[in-house]
C-alpha cells in the first residue's frame, strides 16, 4: 500500500470465529454497526476497522483506491492476530467485501452484504453531488471513489458461502444492487428486509435473524466459520 494510506483504527471485541466489518461511505463502525456489535461479539472475534477519515483513523493523503481499501481492512485483522475470517459488508463494504474475498481467497472464510451494489446506477450517481456538499472534507474521499467502482467482474470469482440482504425501501441503494449481488455470486443466498439504507440500525432483530443464522450455519458445518452447508 502506498505510504500516503493511514493505518485503519481498529476495535477488537469478542471470541469466537473472526468476523471482519466492513461499514459503508461516509459512516464509521459505531455509526453502522453500533445496534448490533453486541450480538456479533457474542459468538465472534469481531474485527472493526474505520476507513481513512472515519472515527479516529487519519485521512489519507490522496484518493481512496478499493484495492487498497481491501488491503487495508484484511491487514487490519491479521495485524491483531485474526488470520481467517468472514468479511460483513455494508453498503460500500459490500464492495470492499468482494473485493477482499477475490484478493485474500486464503483469509476469507464467507460474505454477508447488505444493502449493496457491484456498480452505482444513475440513482446513487445522481444522489453523490448533494451528498457530498454535506459531509466533511474528511468523509468526501470515500464518495469520490463511487463513481469508479464495478466489481461486476469479481462476483464470478467469489468461492466463499455468501448472504446478500436487501433494504427494500431502500432511498439510497435501489435492491436491485443486492439482486445484482446474489445473481452473480455463485450459491449466494438472498433475502430481503423492508428497511431504508442503515437496516442495522432501522431494523437490527430483523437484520440479526438471518446473518447470524447464515454465520451459525457455518460454524456448524466446519466448526471454524467457514465453509459450504
Amino acid at each position: 500500500m502506498r505510504d500516503s494510506f493511514p493505518s485503519l483504527a481498529t476495535t477488537v471485541t469478542g471470541t469466537g470465529p473472526g468476523l471482519l466489518l466492513a461499514h459503508g461511505a461516509t459512516g464509521s463502525t459505531e455509526g453502522n454497526f453500533g445496534p448490533v456489535l453486541p450480538a456479533l461479539a457474542a459468538a465472534h472475534t469481531v474485527v472493526a476497522p474505520d476507513y481513512p477519515g472515519s472515527g479516529a483513523t487519519p485521512v489519507a493523503e490522496a484518493p481512496l483506491d478499493l484495492d487498497e481499501l481491501a488491503d487495508s481492512v484484511v491487514d487490519s485483522a491479521v495485524r491483531r492476530g485474526v488470520g481467517r475470517f468472514a468479511v460483513l459488508g455494508f453498503s460500500l463494504g459490500t464492495l470492499v467485501a468482494v473485493r477482499a474475498a477475490v484478493r485474500h481467497p486464503e483469509r476469507v472464510t464467507a460474505l454477508v452484504l447488505t444493502a449493496g451494489f457491484a456498480r452505482p446506477d444513475d440513482h446513487l450517481l445522481g444522489l453523490l453531488p448533494g451528498w457530498r456538499a454535506e459531509e466533511p472534507p474528511a468523509l468526501r474521499p470515500h464518495l469520490d471513489l463511487v463513481p469508479s467502482l464495478d466489481i461486476t467482474g469479481d462476483l464470478v470469482e467469489v468461492a466463499v458461502p455468501t448472504l446478500v440482504v436487501a433494504t427494500t425501501a431502500d432511498s439510497l441503494v435501489p435492491p436491485s444492487g443486492s439482486r445484482a449481488l446474489a445473481d452473480g455470486i455463485r450459491g449466494a443466498r438472498y433475502t430481503e428486509i423492508d428497511s431504508d439504507h442503515v437496516v442495522m440500525v432501522e431494523r437490527p432483530e430483523e437484520w440479526l435473524k438471518p446473518v447470524l443464522g447464515f454465520l451459525h450455519s457455518l460454524a456448524l458445518s466446519d466448526g471454524k466459520g467457514g465453509g459450504w452447508e
